[in-house]
């Protein structure tokens, strides 16, 4: 079993849920982060006044998965992750982080392991 923590831009959300659903993974979590990379932020400007702001936001998601299905969801996840002209990617797109997953329990009748996902 694998834990999958992705990192990407909140409007390729509904594209990475598309691209997840074509190859049959529905169960993730969702959540509204900040951070920054090699994108290092931006200025705006508010009220006449430049800002910089360092912290973009972004979205995370967490999906267990078990073996089989750890590289279609990588695959699947790049797929809508993905900006830029014909789907080349550009710096901010995201990043996915792969780590490995001891025990998962489903709280309602106890079932553990990959069953549990």
């Amino acid at each position: 079993m694998k834990w999958i923590v992705a990192i990407i831009q909140p409007h390729r959300l509904e594209a990475v849920k598309q691209a997840l659903s074509d190859v049959e993974v529905f169960r993730l979590t969702v959540a509204d982060v900040q951070g920054y990379g090699r994108q290092k932020g931006h200025t705006e400007y508010f009220r006449g006044k430049e800002l910089h702001v360092n912290l973009l936001r972004k979205v995370r998601l967490d999906i267990a998965v078990n073996e089989a299905f750890v590289q279609p969801t990588i695959d699947a996840i790049t797929k809508g992750a993905r900006s830029g002209a014909g789907g080349k990617g550009q710096i901010g797109d995201g990043k996915i982080f792969v780590l490995p997953l001891e025990n998962v329990v489903r709280i309602s009748d106890g079932t553990q392991g990959g069953g549990a996902i």
